[in-house]
């Protein structure tokens, strides 16, 4: 049996691509070689992807350790959401477009991971490195959760 892990943050992202893209598509691309234009990782960026239909797909089993933010993904949960740039630009802005079933489903499964780490803060990624991930302040929003 494996030891559960020490959780003490949430981290929310965005994938910074289109939102028509599936968990399954964004796996792919995270665990592709990078020879074939992937990342090369052995285990996906995310324990939960969030279509842009509002399904919730998880990725990496909770105790296992994502590959979502570099230096933090031992201690941490993260959480994704197809989308986040506007893609009708060629240099890809950050763009808050979440839709509202993206929303709904983000609120409920942050209410249900802290409730399953009630002591996790929920945090951007961008609040951990410098980036516009996620493309809006996740800190703020969610902070009386």
């Amino acid at each position: 049996m494996t030891a559960m892990r020490q959780i003490d943050k949430i981290i929310v992202h965005c994938s910074a691509g289109s939102q028509n893209n599936t968990a399954a598509d964004i796996v792919a691309y995270h665990t592709r070689p990078v020879s074939k234009g992937g990342r090369g990782w052995s285990v996906p960026g995310y324990h939960y992807i969030i279509e842009a239909d509002g399904k919730t797909v998880s990725t990496v089993a909770e105790d296992r350790i994502s590959n979502g933010c570099k230096g933090h993904n031992a201690t941490a949960i993260n959480v994704c959401y197809t989308g986040g740039v506007d893609t009708t630009k060629k240099d890809l802005p950050p763009m808050d477009n979440r839709t509202s079933a993206q929303k709904a489903a983000l609120l409920r499964l942050l209410r249900e991971l802290r409730r399953r780490y009630p002591r996790a803060r929920i945090c951007g990624h961008r609040d951990l490195a410098p980036k516009a991930c996620p493309s809006f302040d996740a800190k703020t929003e969610y902070k009386d959760l």
